[in-house]
């Protein structure tokens, strides 16, 4: 027998152990997701293939929806001024459970489906978060239990959110703004990712504005004591953010992206346009912070004899963790056990460690235990803590790419429009589903999980953090 087999091997029967201690209810989950696991790929694939962006997700949007109502599903589209932003509802009653499905790609980083750099298409966009995978992997865990509630086997009401631009605007924040988590008991969200555990750990609030500066044009050389550069202020707007860095908490993030610092060499600029972001672990910590960047806008504007305009463009709390929800998720994660991965996957996601210079380890496969949550973790935002701050929440994270892969990187749109991410999306929806049932079928875990999210809340009041106005949506689909 070769050694590399023995590992596979290892992995196999610990996943035949586990899941022969499967309730039957619970395989039934397994077993109609797995009954349609070439259309849920399928697609997976056209919404990886399409790579759709923020606020512009509108094939990809129909076809979950459309897939949603031909299950049975009651599909209201265009909610909450957004027109690739729906809900899909089956069954009445309580407990009402819902699941969150994203669907949007990133910018420039469009990837074929192998483990070398090569874009689909030039310039396009690509799932570089996982997307395809995480709209489908939910919507699989609704059907499974839309199929149970049909039969009579559970009461209540099931939920799919179709949300989009989580990638920019944070489409979210309008959702809950509209009241569609008022009526929901409990919400699931999942991730994909490069390990596979449920989620206790928190995220990091934002706060997303724009700067521009106005000044005057003039020739850069024949009478530059004419002009007043926009391009000035932004650079020693800039600079001022770099030296702000040393006096700031070390929970806090600061980044920025110049988008317009004028157009020619030979010209005084008269207009710059600078996108910034600010997070902490805490909102609490981050709004003080937000307040000093804007302040320092006025600065850079009186230094460089320019005028200037602060817009928020949006904000998002960080995430409201939920052990209780978290405890229950892993039960199911150990019931399932790990994934498995043929030698060819693996051998994948070594080429993908290689071309991004990682350790070439493979794929991490393994279970993790429900760590300790931290006060102040790393990483990145989502939108999906505005949620957590208007219904308990539970989160997951299912391996979908090698470990250590670059997020948001070609890397990870490889392995999302192939079998190592199809895995990690099926496992998904069925670890999901798996906890919606323990929730359906047992009212006293509702309650726990909304009694964490009460205590952990507090006397907090949830101010959602956006502009006013209607969302930021496109001209093409105003």
């Amino acid at each position: 027998m070769k050694k590399t087999l023995l590992p596979f091997l290892f992995l196999l029967v610990i996943n035949v152990n586990a899941q022969e201690q499967i309730p039957t209810e619970k395989k039934e989950l397994i077993n109609s997701i797995e009954s349609r696991e070439n259309e849920l790929i399928q697609l997976s694939d056209k919404i990886w293939s399409l790579a759709e962006t923020a606020f512009e997700e509108n094939q990809s949007a129909k076809l979950l929806a459309d897939f949603a109502e031909k299950e049975g599903f009651d599909v209201e589209r265009g909610v909450a001024g957004i027109p690739t932003a729906f809900v899909a509802t089956y069954g009445s009653g309580s407990p009402v459970i819902s699941v969150l499905g994203e669907f949007d790609a990133l910018p420039g980083i469009s990837q074929k489906a192998m483990p070398t750099k090569e874009p689909l298409k030039e310039g396009a966009a690509g799932h570089g978060c996982g997307h395809n995978l995480f709209g489908v992997g939910s919507l699989a865990a609704a059907i499974a239990i839309k199929d149970m509630i049909e039969k009579g086997e559970i009461k209540g009401t099931v939920k799919f959110f179709g949300t989009p631009s989580e990638e920019k605007y944070f489409g979210k924040i309008w959702m809950v703004d509209a009241g569609l988590w008022d009526d929901v008991d409990v919400n699931i969200s999942w991730h994909p990712g490069a390990k596979t555990e449920a989620d206790v750990q928190s995220s990091l609030a934002l706060v997303d504005f724009k700067i521009e500066f106005f000044g005057q044009a003039a020739h850069a050389s024949a009478d530059p004591w004419n002009g007043r550069s926009a391009s000035d202020a932004l650079e020693l707007y800039t600079t001022g953010v770099n030296y702000y860095r040393e006096h700031v908490k070390p929970t806090v993030r600061m980044h920025y992206h110049i988008q317009d610092g004028g157009q020619v060499v030979n010209v005084v600029p008269d207009y710059s346009l600078l996108w910034m972001r600010v997070r902490d672990t805490k909102r609490d910590g981050l709004m003080p912070v937000y307040e000093h960047a804007k302040k320092m806008a006025e600065g850079a504007a009186i230094m460089a004899n320019v005028d200037y305009k602060v817009s928020l463009i949006s904000g998002i709390y960080e995430t409201l963790v939920n052990r209780e929800g978290g405890k229950i998720m892993q039960n199911n994660l150990e019931l399932l056990g790990p994934i498995q991965y043929t030698d060819e996957e693996i051998e994948f996601g070594k080429k993908i460690q290689k071309a991004t210079n990682k350790e070439m380890v493979g794929m991490d496969s393994e279970i993790k235990a429900l760590e300790e949550t931290k006060e102040h973790p790393g990483g990145g935002s989502t939108d999906v803590g505005d949620v957590s701050w208007n219904v308990p929440n539970i989160n997951l994270s299912v391996t979908t790419a090698p470990k250590d892969t670059p997020w948001h990187s070609w890397a990870v749109v490889a392995c999302g429009g192939m079998s190592i991410g199809h895995k990690g999306m099926l496992y998904a929806g069925k670890a999901m589903s798996m906890t919606m049932l323990d929730l359906f079928k047992n009212p006293e875990m509702v309650e726990k999980v909304k009694a964490e999210y009460k205590e952990r809340k507090g006397d907090a009041v949830y101010e959602s953090i956006i502009p006013d106005g209607p969302p930021p949506i496109p001209d093409s689909e105003k």
